[in-house]
């Protein structure tokens, strides 16, 4: 038995690793989006391709055969001493507009590995990694004023910005008496930053300038979870879920500079190093709440409605330099809200005869509200999901595969609409551990 345990131990560690290289090695962007110019980018939706499948609804979700770490409490919906991991994968690809301007790119990630097992009882842990936010953009643009070319030459701009910020968590859930489950996580956000811009004088005597900040940034926060199942009848129940993660201060460095260069000689003319851990709460991650309600009748049919709030007014965000004045837009921070729905269809779990009716089959539909403006401008995003699970081997093994169809922005208000087509593929992994053996 304990050869079995430590070699399963030894296939999760390995696709953890595994897992982290692909990440370190993708290249420049881990998202690529023109929205993620301003704050700490592009934040993630969160979940596995399951919840991905599903609108990202997850809040209310018990379901023992898939890991879901939106919500703490969740943990506790699994098989007694069963062991369960996650790896997820995207793939995505979007296509922007802004006026007469059309562009297009695709990245490719990993993006979550999760394991859960079972503590005592009707208790358990789960540890995992997942992306928080990302930014990715690249953008260049031609002088067009023949005065200023015909005394400088030609004069190219440019921007570009990379890099992820993750989330580390680790958290246990209890079932405390029938029907109510609690969970609490600890979550670690770390990561790296970069927004540059620079303006390129074709003519040597003129200087060239390359500026930009380099963000190091991390933070500490907890979430705590609740999930409380009431039977309608046989096989027929619906579940009440809640979430509240806290807001945190950001600590870390902005690094600020600036250099004048031409090709043979390269002056400093700024540089200069913020420490917020010296300022405590001069930049924050912003709190939130989510709330969500599902209905499970006879383990075949699943249906859920999700709604997050998280305010990011008093995060200081549009404040400091680094976070804020990047682009031409103005930037404030707002409110954000989620609007998720999402439902799955099995047509006999246990069915021996044919495979499609133990596949499971998912929709879902979203509406969000990011958490800033350009100009006063909101910004807003919406979109269908569909997805399936396809189960492999024994037990509760499977192959979930998902695909996202969205937009977010407009083509008017001199902003950028973006849309988008997002694959999400996850490997579900199960197996019971530690039965005693009944022969040795």
């Amino acid at each position: 038995m304990f050869k079995k345990i430590s070699g399963k131990l030894s296939i999760a560690a390995a696709l953890l690793l595994c897992g982290i290289s692909v990440h370190a090695q993708n290249g420049a962007y881990s998202g690529f989006t023109p929205y993620s110019v301003f704050g700490i980018g592009d934040i993630a939706k969160g979940g596995t391709a399951y919840n991905n499948s599903m609108g990202g609804v997850g809040i209310a979700t018990r379901n023992n055969r898939f890991l879901n770490y939106l919500n703490p409490a969740a943990v506790t919906a699994r098989d007694t001493l069963s062991f369960m991991a996650d790896l997820g994968l995207t793939q995505n690809n979007y296509i922007y507009k802004q006026g007469n301007l059309k562009s297009g790119n695709n990245t490719f990630n990993i993006n979550n590995f999760i394991v859960s097992f079972p503590v005592y009882k009707k208790s358990a842990m789960m540890f995992g990694i997942a992306p928080y936010s990302n930014i990715g953009y690249k953008s260049s643009s031609n002088e067009t004023d023949p005065s200023l070319i015909g005394r400088t030459g030609n004069i190219s701009y440019s921007m570009e910005g990379d890099g992820s910020l993750y989330q580390i968590f680790g958290g246990a859930g209890a079932t405390l008496w029938r029907g109510l489950s609690v969970g609490a996580e600890v979550v670690y956000y770390f990561g790296s930053l970069n927004k540059t811009s620079s303006v390129y004088y074709e003519n040597s005597a003129t200087r060239s300038i390359s500026s930009g900040y380099t963000l190091t940034l991390n933070g500490t926060t907890a979430k705590l979870g609740m999930q409380y199942e009431y039977p309608l009848g046989p096989d027929n129940k619906i579940t009440f879920g809640a979430t509240y993660k806290f807001g945190t201060n950001i600590r870390g460095t902005v690094d600020d500079y600036e250099y004048a260069y031409t090709s043979s000689v390269s002056d400093t003319l700024r540089n200069n190093t913020d420490t917020l851990k010296n300022n405590p709460g001069q930049v924050k991650f912003a709190n939130e709440l989510g709330l969500g309600v599902s209905w499970n009748y006879q383990n075949k049919l699943l249906m859920e409605f999700n709604y997050l709030f998280s305010d990011w007014s008093g995060t200081g965000m549009d404040k400091v330099s680094g976070f804020s004045n990047i682009g031409q837009s103005a930037f404030s921070v707002t409110s954000s809200q989620s609007f998720r729905f999402g439902m799955e269809y099995v047509p006999n779990r246990s069915d021996i005869r044919y495979y499609y009716k133990r596949c499971s089959y998912r929709a879902g539909a979203y509406y969000n509200k990011d958490y800033y403006k350009l100009d006063g401008h909101q910004i807003n995003s919406y979109g269908l999901t569909f997805g399936m699970t396809l189960p492999v081997f024994r037990w509760y093994n499977g192959l979930t595969v998902g695909v996202d169809i969205g937009r977010r922005g407009r083509v008017y208000d001199n902003l950028v609409r973006e849309r988008y087509v997002n694959f999400s593929v996850g490997f579900n992994i199960f197996d019971i551990w530690f039965q005693k053996p009944r022969y040795e």
